[in-house]
């Protein structure tokens, strides 16, 4: 948490230490480059993507490990990937929704977490979705305006290529959220999003897709969608969710797709 901290406060000081660092990461990054490709680095060209520019301020205030690497989280995420990895691979699945039992356990934050820490692999890419229609946050954490996206896509027929965003960062792409969208449930289960996550399985074969999902014990969404996606992962928070609301999440959920619970502001390691 410490060194967590720190990096906020950096960021917090002003736009010339947010140059600085992220300049440095930049600099970094540009000098492994070739040696990385040359050891079986995959980064496709994301030129032809609508390119949004994350905040590095309110990318660090939310928690969002996008900049950061040497702190304790990062390396949860780096399990967390892991073992994902090891369950998935060679299965033939790459579709993961991130869910919990109810609002505030964390989700969105670990889907963006999860999300960048795929990015950061050698042979994997990632997209990141925005699914969940009707509090959709995910550019707000990443601090970028965005006025279309799934629902947008669903319900009006939005050109994809217009949605998939590429936020200067490589080997991931997001689809963030538009406008709220009552029909929520309508729309995700709909045959327009069959057919749509089923474009997106089959499109890059090292691509993992990450769908943030609404929480399950609120409403129909999560019902509706977990049918079309490979695997769910599910968030709870510590001290916070019952076992009596993790298990009724459990009943409404398909058994044979749970890869496994993440337990979000545990204050130490169990």
């Amino acid at each position: 948490m410490g060194r967590l901290s720190e990096a906020i406060s950096r960021f917090k000081k002003g736009q010339d230490g947010i140059d600085e660092d992220f300049s440095s990461f930049v600099g970094e990054s540009n000098n492994i480059q070739e040696k990385k490709r040359r050891e079986g680095w995959i980064s496709p060209d994301y030129l032809k993507s609508p390119h949004v520019y994350l905040d590095p301020g309110v990318v660090a205030e939310n928690r969002c490990l996008v900049y950061l690497d040497n702190v304790p989280e990062m390396e949860s995420y780096r399990v967390l990937r892991t073992q994902i990895m090891q369950r998935t691979q060679g299965s033939g699945g790459n579709t993961i929704m991130v869910t919990s039992a109810l609002p505030g356990e964390g989700k969105t934050l670990t889907a963006i977490n999860l999300a960048f820490t795929f990015a950061r692999e050698f042979q994997q890419t990632v997209l990141l979705v925005d699914g969940d229609l009707k509090k959709q946050d995910i550019h707000k954490c990443l601090g970028y305006d965005s006025e279309r996206g799934l629902a947008e896509y669903l319900a009006d027929s939005a050109p994809l290529p217009e949605l998939i965003k590429w936020p200067g960062i490589e080997k991931i792409t997001i689809i963030s959220g538009g406008r709220p969208f009552p029909a929520s449930a309508e729309l995700l289960g709909s045959p327009r999003m069959r057919d749509l996550v089923s474009e997106l399985k089959s499109r890059y074969p090292e691509r993992y897709i990450i769908f943030d999902a609404p929480p399950v014990l609120v409403g129909a969404d999560a019902l509706a969608f977990a049918p079309l996606v490979d695997y769910v992962v599910v968030v709870v928070q510590a001290g916070k969710t019952s076992m009596d609301e993790v298990n009724k999440a459990l009943e409404f959920l398909p058994g044979g797709k749970i890869l496994g619970f993440t337990l979000n502001r545990c204050e130490r390691p169990l």
